[in-house]
């Protein structure tokens, strides 16, 4: 064979293996880059009349989310049941990732809320939508300046919101999430879409967000854990949680702040921040939305604070009744309300009744463990309780 043959054979070899490997280093199709056209009818994307895939560079950030990477965790009390309610028992369970508040919603993001409801909507609605500021009234206690003061004053801006029942909550989750995706549709370019019409934005354009809405139970009891922080080696923690941080002290151990608390709670009888001069966890009602460290997810007050309201309807059996991936309950499927007698004053549990979790500003630290739980009728308010949004991972296997 000679020289010239052999060239020849040669640089034939190559252009046949070049088809080959363009093929092989342009990749894939994903959900970020779809490719040109269909893998499975070979008609081309995007042309005049054709199927429309638009540009997806994932699902976009909202405002004041942090992301929670989800997994298995055991879900439960690790403190003495001192109630004797045996209510949340340890078990397994894995929560796929999804997006919360990193604080509690505050009074201005709730005045905020009320200034645009009443531009557009019903004066009824408007009125529905105003906290209950006499929750601070006591008979036996001077708490009127709060009732007056807290929600409006600018001192009180960024404290947690109060007064706002179950159902005011998910009414502010609703609003607060077609006025994010208007403007991020604003932001795209997209038209024809109002917030005063009610009028969905297609999914299929990737640039909205999923709802916000309250947290499952579920989810807020993994992100208050965090155990994201005790990761060691492969799949492997190297303990457990009481609170939201290491360790079973409530003071922190370190550095300049050592000796000081690590959240907002009541010490004892009488004693909500310590004597002058040396004021220790530094608030008698609630505190700044940023107050005190963040846990290993980013989240702040995940102990005390205010309580806050989750999604899920209480039931005492919910431990073993609900599945192990993304457990909630809804209703009293499978536990049914009219086996509590709650029309004759025996029980105070119904399908109205709701989960808040968290510990406040006027708990004893019992309560400030992740596992513990108590339940209140959702159309009820209280000085102790507000709450956080919370978010799917759209288009996310874990």
């Amino acid at each position: 064979m000679n020289k010239l043959y052999r060239n020849i054979l040669q640089w034939a070899c190559i252009m046949g293996a070049l088809p080959f490997f363009f093929a092989c280093t342009k990749g894939k199709p994903t959900s970020v880059n779809p490719g040109s056209e269909s893998t499975t009818t070979g008609l081309a994307y995007n042309e005049d009349g054709g199927f429309e895939v638009n540009e997806f560079k994932g699902q976009p950030a909202g405002p004041n989310l942090r992301f929670i990477e989800g997994g298995r965790t055991t879900m439960g009390s690790f403190e003495e049941d001192l109630l004797t309610s045996r209510d949340n028992l340890e078990r397994t369970v894995t929560v796929a990732s999804f997006y919360m508040d990193e604080t509690e919603v505050a009074n201005i993001h709730w005045l905020e809320y009320l200034f645009y409801i009443k531009i557009d909507s019903s004066q009824e609605y408007y009125e529905s939508a105003l906290p209950d500021t006499t929750v601070w009234a006591r008979e036996m206690a001077f708490n009127d300046p709060y009732v007056d003061h807290y929600l409006r004053y600018p001192g009180f801006r960024y404290f947690p919101v109060v007064g706002v029942s179950w159902v005011q909550a998910a009414d502010y989750c609703k609003w607060r999430t077609a006025v994010v995706n208007m403007n991020l549709a604003e932001e795209a370019g997209l038209e024809g879409f109002s917030a005063e019409s009610g009028e969905r934005i297609p999914l299929e354009t990737g640039v909205v967000l999923p709802d916000y809405r309250l947290p499952t139970e579920a989810e807020w009891e993994y992100a208050a854990q965090a155990l994201i922080g005790t990761q060691w080696m492969d799949e492997n923690q190297t303990h457990q949680r009481v609170y939201p941080w290491d360790g079973h002290s409530l003071r922190n151990p370190y550095g300049k702040k050592m000796g000081y608390f690590l959240a907002n709670f009541k010490r004892g009888r009488g004693d909500y921040a310590g004597i002058a001069g040396k004021l220790n966890d530094g608030a008698m009602i609630t505190d700044y939305i940023m107050e005190y460290a963040p846990n290993d997810f980013g989240l702040y007050n995940m102990a005390g604070n205010v309580n806050e309201w989750v999604y899920d309807v209480y039931r005492p059996l919910s431990f073993q009744d609900v599945d192990d991936l993304n457990p909630i309950r809804k209703d009293g499927f499978l536990d049914e309300a009219k086996g509590y007698d709650y029309e004759n004053f025996n029980s105070l549990i119904n399908d109205n009744v709701r989960v808040y979790k968290g510990g406040s500003w006027k708990d004893v630290a019992y309560w400030l463990s992740p596992g513990t739980r108590r339940f209140i009728e959702e159309d009820s308010a209280t000085s102790t309780i507000g709450f956080r949004c919370a978010m799917i991972r759209a288009g996310s296997n874990y």
